[in-house]
């Protein structure tokens, strides 16, 4: 009776810890109704500073703490055998509640601020935009 007891609660306090845990936050946010996804993938210049691309990166992230409807911002450096990226090499996905809130976005003051900050850089070749709602 004693091992019986025992057992159940430690059945009990490992169903509790595990319930207790957060669940991970996933960097891009589940396709629902209505989302959007904005891509931006920059070029940089031969020789830009890797010191200006991170900077630009976390100026960019932040945007997500300044613009309400954005839901996810993920980035990465293309690492694709192909070479089919034409020099395009820093890729940036966000996905918006609503295409409303992307529209939003475009001329939001922190948006435009972000934009100038990039211009001013120097380090920047060639941007390409895509949008587009994820397909169920």
């Amino acid at each position: 009776m004693r091992s019986t007891v025992a057992v159940c609660l430690v059945v009990l306090a490992a169903s509790a810890c595990r319930a207790a845990r957060p669940a991970p936050h996933p960097a891009v946010a589940l396709a629902t109704a209505g989302a959007v996804r904005h891509v931006v993938v920059f070029r940089f210049k031969p020789g830009a500073d890797p010191e200006k691309i991170r900077e630009l990166t976390e100026a960019f992230r932040a945007l997500q703490h300044e613009i309400s409807g954005i839901v996810a911002f993920e980035h990465g450096v293309n690492n694709s055998p192909e070479g089919l990226n034409q020099g395009f090499t820093h890729v940036f996905l966000l996905t918006f509640t609503s295409a409303a809130a992307r529209d939003a976005y475009l001329p939001h003051p922190a948006h435009k601020a972000f934009g100038e900050l990039l211009g001013r850089s120097g380090i920047l070749d060639g941007v390409f935009v895509v949008d587009y709602v994820p397909a169920p």
